[in-house]
């Protein structure tokens, strides 16, 4: 996979145990699955609510390019949006993100990452600034 570290399936079952695995969807053809997206409450600087975190999201290599993944986020993304959360943020290639909604004005930060990676849709209020924390499953 490219952009992956083979650990996403483990994050995923680590959100699911932690009770942190807010929306987990799955793309399927036939009986077999081809993509899947989670999203989780994160911390933005000093706002613990009404956040997510958009990740791991994955779609089979032969699969890709084909809409699967960009299918999956628009649909997570409108459930957050229909259980009222506020934002949602990631971190990722901005020319992958940009086309669902996302976008970075430099006022996110992770750790010492270039923060055009550091990327966020809002669905209400203002764009936050601070510093993302995402689930302790991530840091394992």
């Amino acid at each position: 996979m490219p952009f992956s570290n083979n650990t996403e399936a483990q994050i995923v079952r680590d959100l699911r145990a932690s009770g942190d695995l807010t929306i987990s969807l799955v793309a399927e053809e036939g009986e077999e699955i081809v993509g899947h997206v989670a999203f989780s409450p994160i911390t933005v600087g000093d706002i613990e609510d009404g956040w997510f975190g958009l990740g791991p999201i994955s779609v089979k290599p032969e699969r890709q390019r084909q809409g699967i993944g960009r299918a999956l986020i628009l649909k997570g993304l409108g459930l957050l949006r229909e259980c009222d959360a506020t934002g949602c943020a990631l971190i990722g290639n901005p020319a992958v993100y940009r086309g669902v909604g996302f976008e970075s004005d430099g006022k996110l930060t992770y750790g010492d990452l270039d923060t055009r990676y550091v990327q966020r849709i809002v669905f209400k209020g203002s764009p936050p600034s601070g510093a993302l924390k995402f689930s302790p499953v991530f840091d394992k």
